[in-house]
């Protein structure tokens, strides 16, 4: 029989372990944006000390970082590999020093994390992430609401469809406002990329959890008016794919050693092997255009181009089923 001192224990413990609960719950980020507006994504800046010029190349890493600077976004999602080794506090040192710009011009930046950003004692490359990025809260995933579209953040290293991560996703993916038009899934590893494990010269192949959030997002795209469009990286290239009503994009050319993807005629980069660039992502009422800024650094001189860009639209109203 259990005592009444038991239970109050018991009852206790309970509540401890509910408030512990509620203080690791993901953050929910709120930024005051309305639309239109315009947002940066890209990843893969593995920023190290400069002289590193096998893992990266500091001039297109700066490069990029300044034109992401002048082109005024609301904010900047980057999708993993931030710093070439997470447990090196000279990297995130260079990090700060070469990302000035964007603190000087107040401009968010929401990560997700990458395997990089996991390096060596993953303790203490938690310790560096969270430092620069103290609105997550230690949160390794999380949601940011900006106007009518939702970022999802996502940890690739914990599975994306089941245990808490999983959990956490599909109740955001449940209990969506009727106002979004947009879902932005950002996630360092892809779900679909032509690149391979096997390539010369680099490259990794989609993984079967991505794949399987790949087909538990088009399985949702069926039956949900806002559109689902994911962005990651990993994969040191440009890459778009549209498979079930979900848009992937591969963004990872923000200065990583590049990866080489193979192209069929007619794809928009098709000979054009390295492939630096951002994204431009910009929102409106219904409509989002994603476009891709390709960087060139010729005799040092920066050469932009836009070879690929893409509107995506969200439908008033789900179209009504056949027969009703």
């Amino acid at each position: 029989m259990t005592t009444p001192r038991t239970l109050a224990h018991f009852v206790l413990i309970a509540g401890a372990a509910a408030a512990a609960l509620a203080q690791t719950q993901p953050i929910a980020l709120q930024p005051k944006i309305s639309v239109p507006f315009r947002f940066v994504a890209y990843g893969d800046t593995r920023f190290t000390d400069p002289k590193n010029t096998e893992a990266a190349n500091p001039s297109v890493r700066q490069a990029l970082v300044q034109a992401i600077a002048e082109a005024h976004p609301a904010f900047i999602s980057i999708g993993g590999d931030i710093a070439y080794n997470g447990n090196d506090a000279n990297d995130w040192k260079v990090w700060d020093k070469e990302t000035a710009v964007w603190s000087e011009n107040k401009i968010p930046i929401y990560p997700a994390l990458g395997n990089h950003d996991l390096h060596g004692d993953e303790k203490v490359a938690l310790s560096n992430y969270f430092q620069r990025f103290p609105d997550l809260q230690n949160s390794r995933y999380y949601s940011v609401r900006a106007a009518n579209t939702l970022l999802l953040m996502l940890d690739s290293s914990q599975d994306e469809t089941s245990g808490p991560q999983g959990e956490w996703l599909a109740h955001e993916l449940d209990t969506m406002p009727a106002d979004v038009d947009f879902v932005c899934i950002v996630l360092h590893h892809p779900p679909y990329t032509d690149s391979s494990d096997g390539n010369a010269g680099g490259g990794h192949s989609a993984r079967p959890s991505e794949q399987a959030l790949a087909k538990m997002l088009e399985d949702r795209q069926a039956h949900t008016r806002a559109r689902f469009v994911v962005i990651a990286g990993h994969v040191h290239n440009y890459e778009r794919h549209e498979h079930g009503g979900v848009t992937y994009f591969v963004t990872g050319g923000g200065a990583a050693r590049p990866y080489m993807i193979p192209r069929k005629p007619g794809d928009p980069l098709f000979g054009k092997a390295v492939n630096y660039h951002y994204l431009l992502v910009e929102v409106d009422r219904g409509k989002m255009k994603v476009t891709m800024n390709r960087l060139e650094l010729i005799d040092g001189k920066a050469t932009w181009s836009t070879p690929d860009a893409v509107e995506i639209a969200a439908p008033i109203a789900m179209p009504a089923k056949a027969g009703k």
